[in-house]
């Protein structure tokens, strides 16, 4: 792995479970925190999640980016995510299912379809990180 290629953070604690993350690329920071009964404090996102926006976030941005340059009007964009955790520590993500949501004018099915597998098979960093079962569908809402 080269230089160029490496990406860093760092995630420093507050209190108790609370941590303030921060991406070196881009400065934005975020916070993360646990549950309040493994002596979290509820204020932050937990990490767990963090991963599921990750996830939702990076395929977001490949569907759109593509969806654009196939010309689609699309005027609304959402993917909604859910995973399903092992019961056994470390109770990772064992299955993760992605629910595209497009709207606009008149969108194309197949360019949907296509931008998503694109994303899900060749450009998602994301997806191709995880070890996860990932299924994923989509909803396309014709605005007139």
């Amino acid at each position: 792995m080269s230089e160029d290629n490496a990406y860093k953070a760092d995630v420093t604690m507050v209190e108790g479970l609370q941590f303030v993350a921060r991406g070196a690329q881009s400065g934005v920071a975020i916070v993360l925190d646990g549950e309040e009964e493994h002596g979290g404090l509820e204020r932050g996102i937990r990490p767990m999640e963090c991963l599921l926006i990750s996830l939702a976030s990076c395929t977001g941005m490949d569907v759109i980016s593509i969806l654009r340059k196939k010309r689609q009007e699309v005027t609304d964009f959402c993917v909604k995510v859910e995973g399903i955790r092992a019961d056994e520590h470390p109770k990772r993500y064992e299955r993760i299912t992605l629910h595209y949501i497009v709207r606009g004018h008149n969108v194309s099915e197949k360019a949907v379809a296509r931008s998503i597998e694109l994303s899900q098979t060749k450009y998602c960093g994301v997806t191709a990180s995880l070890n996860s079962e990932i299924d994923y569908d989509y909803t396309i809402h014709p605005e007139h």
